[in-house]
């Protein structure tokens, strides 16, 4: 029997869980579940003898040590934060490790011992990053294995609502951790273009971004994500002319969104004092300039301060959220990002039968044979509902296809690993598609 350890029982780890219930029995695994919280897995697992609950604290290094020790895999789903403290017991313990989150420095240094162990620390396997990874490696080898040169590679995620839960002006709703979304984007952008490095600083990145359509699903925006530089080596493009990695919204978000970060309401470093005392209103006025007349309202101020039309559609989106009106924030030593965050939450929140959508698009430019060629490959999942939603299934479900070939033995890297190789994302590829998540591509001559 192997025995799995997954750590983390969140919103998007409940595809993962049920994929892993599901093939436990025939697989000859134990799966082992700890969370802070685990009460609302106990209808799941209650009858099943392979499979049981523990409430669990990373920090705990008892516990830590002792549960790591009797797993065969540990899946990390913990946020992010935290994969070091597993990945550093896991190394300690001789046991293979998987996770959803990007290579952290603190993991990458761990690479070398593991491999002398005979380790496999996967990582990177979700969606972004993950299937993004798996997809596009799959084009790009193709193209290679054809006798192509790639020129051009831009590839966009976003997490969204579907059609018919598309219910509110920001045509947005939170599918994953609220805080992430709030936090996005900061830092430096960077990414080259036609050879040339282009930096974009946080205060004007949602001021530059792209339009994009995906067949049958109409018009996007896209921004670029902190860092597309990195992936030319990862990818194997190593002299590409162009390369962007951007996230998805739907037109206007990006205007709207750009207002809380020329505010400040972004801001996680600092606390605002008496912020348990705000209301929206005051929490707004605090990042106003002075009223120029003594009835100019909050509203009209911000419309004077960032030159917005004050009945134009921006305005209206704020309005929307309520964030002008007297709702008491009543959050103790909070900072802007999480008062902002909890105005959020009370209007972004999946509502009951809310279906979410994950759109992913991959645009690469080639040249063959003295010709140019263009390829798009696209990906939209829909979810069931706010529970399992397209976001866990992207995320989840890669996760527990590798952690089931990696305890079958049919992984051979060693090593901090990131699913860019065939014998990895092939297999991953091809099982996906048995749950709706498939490419849609096309691939076309110019001029044609």
């Amino acid at each position: 029997m192997k025995r799995i350890l997954l750590l983390g029982a969140g919103r998007s780890a409940s595809s993962l869980i049920q994929y892993l219930l599901h093939h436990a029995a025939t697989e000859d695994w134990h799966l082992r579940i700890g969370d802070i919280s685990v009460a609302h897995l106990q209808p799941l697992t209650d009858a099943l003898t392979y499979a049981d609950l523990l409430v669990f604290d990373v920090h705990n290094e008892r516990q830590r040590a002792e549960e790591v020790a009797q797993a065969d895999l540990v899946i990390s789903m913990l946020p992010a934060a935290f994969h070091a403290e597993v990945a550093r017991e896991c190394l300690q313990k001789s046991k293979h490790l998987i996770t959803a989150s990007y290579v952290s420095p603190a993991i990458r240094e761990l690479h070398e011992e593991a491999r002398q162990k005979g380790l496999t620390f996967i990582m990177e396997s979700g969606l972004d990053p993950g299937i993004d990874h798996m997809s596009a490696m799959a084009v790009i080898e193709r193209i290679k294995a054809a006798g192509g040169q790639i020129t051009s590679f831009k590839s966009y995620t976003g997490g969204l609502v579907a059609p018919e839960s598309d219910t509110n002006p920001w045509r947005y709703k939170f599918t994953w951790n609220p805080r992430n979304v709030v936090l996005a984007g900061q830092g430096t952008a960077k990414y080259i273009k036609n050879g040339t490095y282009t930096y974009i600083p946080y205060h004007q990145l949602f001021r530059r971004t792209d339009a994009l359509e995906v067949a049958g699903y109409g018009a996007f925006e896209g921004y670029v994500n902190r860092d597309s530089l990195s992936y030319r080596e990862l990818y194997g493009l190593r002299d590409i002319p162009t390369m962007l990695r951007g996230t998805l919204r739907r037109p206007g978000y990006c205007t709207a969104w750009d207002t809380f970060v020329q505010l400040g309401l972004t801001d996680d470093s600092y606390t605002l004092e008496g912020s348990q005392h705000m209301t929206h209103r005051s929490f707004i006025a605090a990042f106003l300039p002075p009223a120029t007349t003594t009835n100019q309202s909050i509203p009209e101020r911000l419309s004077a301060y960032l030159h917005l039309p004050v009945d134009g559609e921006v305005i209206k989106k704020l309005a929307w959220l309520g964030l002008f009106d007297e709702t008491p924030v009543a959050l103790p030593d909070a900072t802007p990002a999480q008062v902002l965050e909890q105005i959020l939450k009370a209007k972004w929140t999946l509502a009951p039968g809310d279906k979410d959508m994950i759109v992913m698009q991959h645009l690469f430019e080639y040249e063959l044979s003295g010709e140019k060629h263009t390829v798009t490959s696209a990906l939209v999942a829909t979810g069931d509902d706010e529970v399992h939603t397209a976001m866990a299934k992207t995320v989840g479900l890669p996760v527990g296809i590798l952690a089931r070939l990696l305890l079958q033995g049919k992984i051979k890297q060693q090593g901090v690993v990131v699913p860019v190789y065939p014998d990895l994302y092939a297999p991953v590829l091809e099982e996906l598609k048995q749950y709706g998540i498939d490419f849609v591509e096309k691939d076309s001559r110019v001029g044609e």
